[in-house]
């Protein structure tokens, strides 16, 4: 995967697949890390599966016989000097937890988070999701609740919305100095 917003899109697809019905995505920019965390209160896995899930020759799906998205994430986090952990309970949820380092020169673009993050919410109204990103002191706090309270019945599906959400993740993200890349 090119940049960290399409592993963003698979982890969160991946809760989605679980039923999850709210997802949490927290990004952090701490010291010359940069932490990622994924929590759902999906399906959940077996200690067995988190096990294998790592392994890019298995995958719970019936379509393909290969799973290269949490593989190459981990892949990437370690060349990184990084970490990828999981934490799931069969009925509960899983927490993925990502760190890289901020600044290595292995450490994949960022891409276009603010369209991933607006597309992830438009394009699954049936599941909830909150957004934060933390620097320094700031933060940038996302509820797509919220969202759906103030549109008042308006479908979140609509482009309108996705390109206001996109503009508005976007102006907060530069407001705490987050650059694309």
């Amino acid at each position: 995967m090119r940049d960290l917003s399409m592993h963003i899109t698979d982890i969160i697809q991946n809760s989605v697949r679980a039923k999850a019905k709210l997802v949490q995505l927290t990004i952090e920019e701490d010291g010359d890390k940069l932490k990622m965390t994924f929590t759902d209160d999906g399906t959940g896995m077996d200690a067995e599966t988190v096990q294998r899930v790592s392994d890019p020759f298995y995958t719970s799906r019936t379509t393909r016989k290969v799973g290269m998205g949490i593989p190459l994430f981990k892949q990437n986090a370690e060349l990184t000097d990084g970490s990828l952990d999981i934490e799931s309970e069969l009925g509960e949820g899983t927490v993925v937890q990502v760190e890289l380092g901020l600044n290595h020169i292995d450490r994949p673009p960022m891409g276009d988070l603010s369209s991933t993050v607006a597309m992830l919410i438009t394009g699954n109204p049936e599941v909830e999701m909150i957004f934060c990103y933390k620097k320094d002191a700031d933060e940038f706090k996302l509820d797509s609740r919220e969202v759906k309270e103030i549109l008042d019945g308006v479908d979140v599906r609509l482009p309108k919305v996705t390109n206001f959400l996109k503009e508005m993740i976007e102006e907060n993200l530069k407001e705490l100095k987050i650059e694309s890349d």
